[in-house]
């Protein structure tokens, strides 16, 4: 015999399954923008917005322990703030080689045919 009550009810699937197309319906019309900062930020959070929400309801995260979440959740966060971290220390570096060299003057040559 099979328990009810550990079952979640369809509307919670089909309710994220309307939310995951209103948010491709966005992500798709930011097509219609110039290219920038303000296109890749939206993309980039519709992106999150959805992978967290089929994450959550889809694969059952949401009913899951706070100790498995954190095991899956935690490596993925801690990798994103590396990458921001290197980017911080990227412009950083950028600037101080700019402050002391200067502009580069090197123009790359084009091989000769002969």
């Amino acid at each position: 015999m099979s328990d009810d009550s550990t079952q979640h009810p369809l509307k919670i699937y089909w309710i994220m399954w309307g939310a995951l197309f209103v948010l491709s319906t966005f992500s798709y019309a930011t097509d219609f923008l110039q290219d920038g900062t303000l296109r890749t930020t939206l993309i980039l959070a519709f992106m999150f917005a959805k992978a967290g929400g089929i994450v959550w309801i889809f694969m059952h995260m949401g009913w899951e322990r706070l100790a498995f979440k954190v095991a899956i959740l935690g490596p993925p966060v801690a990798i994103l703030v590396l990458i921001w971290l290197m980017s911080l220390e990227g412009h950083y570096v950028e600037g101080s080689r700019l402050e002391h060299y200067g502009e580069s003057t090197f123009e790359p040559q084009t091989p000769e045919h002969h």
